[in-house]
């Protein structure tokens, strides 16, 4: 086991604590700072080199416009008129249904955006939480399943009664085309959308992104720490963000496709580190359906990830192409 400090999960970036920052001239570059609400969660932005703040105010804008088209909430949403309608041209929508279907099929379906439904039905969507017996869950199992979602070029259709969640998406679709836009603009920064963290360029001082990756256990700890350098998706998915308690047990808010319950089993949290954000999210919510042993065949059989799982009994097991990036933290190394 390798020793460093003890530290994982949702993800959550450290800074050094000066606001300017020499870049490679030895000229000074400023940080920008933002923070929003959208789909769901807090939203922070740092940038460099956005020195009329025009950049921030066009990632703004695209969050706040996507939460309004990908939000499975609102009455008003692109998303809504969906599954409504059980059909739609929407190109944004089209796509991440795309993704989601890839990254159903190679993982034996444990990624599953229609379960909408299922989610109402443990308070999910709604905030009134509550345990649904057996025979409801069972009544609900004909309105769910990849197999309602049909793709054409036109765009996309659900059989009677389905309805599409892509909150194990949006975040890092948004991820995704806010490091393209900075990336046109020449702009350096980190973002952090809730539990996915998208770093673009380097730093000004050319040093490299420090990660930390949040403890299940203690929001204030880490299990451990990561040198990054450049453009990087880091996402976590885990049961102790959104979840509730009842009879002593926790029943967060990911949902096992075959047996329509919250994942139960012996992870807390894992996280992926990809170049892709859209990747990373749907990934990270599949590894965690998957749970750590199928999770690691998939990573040796794929190869186009890496992983952090995060035990319940403390161990923390980290990809071997990952390994050599932690900065600080005590873990296992899962090899080839």
């Amino acid at each position: 086991m390798k020793k460093l400090l003890p530290v994982l999960l949702a993800l959550v970036l450290i800074f050094s604590a000066c606001e300017l920052l020499p870049d490679s001239g030895a000229k000074p570059q400023a940080a920008s700072d933002a923070s929003i609400w959208a789909m769901d969660t807090v939203m922070d932005l740092r940038l460099y080199g956005d020195a009329d703040g025009s950049v921030m105010a066009e990632l703004t804008a695209l969050l706040n416009e996507l939460d309004r088209e990908l939000s499975a909430v609102s009455e008003d949403s692109a998303l809504t008129a969906l599954n409504e309608s059980g059909r739609t041209d929407n190109a944004r929508i089209r796509l991440l249904a795309a993704e989601a279907q890839r990254v159903s099929g190679f993982t034996g379906g444990a990624l599953d955006i229609t379960l909408l439904p299922v989610s109402r039905a443990w308070g999910f969507s709604t905030g009134s939480y509550r345990v649904p017996d057996t025979a409801e869950l069972e009544a609900l199992r004909g309105l769910v399943g990849m197999d309602k979602l049909t793709l054409t070029d036109e765009g996309v259709s659900l059989s009677d009664g389905a309805m599409l969640d892509l909150g194990a998406l949006a975040k890092g679709y948004a991820a995704e085309l806010c490091r393209e836009r900075m990336e046109q603009a020449g702009v350096a920064g980190r973002l952090s959308l809730g539990g996915n963290i998208q770093t673009v360029g380097t730093k000004p001082d050319g040093s490299d992104w420090l990660i930390g990756v949040q403890d299940p256990e203690d929001e204030n700890r880490y299990l451990l720490t990561l040198r990054l350098s450049g453009a990087k998706a880091l996402v976590t998915s885990g049961d102790y963000q959104r979840y509730f308690m009842q009879d002593g047990l926790r029943y967060c808010h990911i949902l096992d496709p075959e047996t329509l319950a919250p994942v139960r089993g012996t992870l807390r949290a894992v996280t992926v580190v990809t170049d892709s954000g859209l990747y990373a999210d749907a990934l990270s919510t599949a590894l965690f359906v998957l749970g750590r042993e199928a999770g690691e065949v998939l990573w040796r059989e794929r190869g186009d990830f890496e992983a952090i799982w995060a035990e319940a009994d403390g161990t923390v097991w980290v990809t071997a192409g990952l390994a050599d990036k932690v900065a600080e933290g005590e873990f296992e190394v899962v090899g080839p």
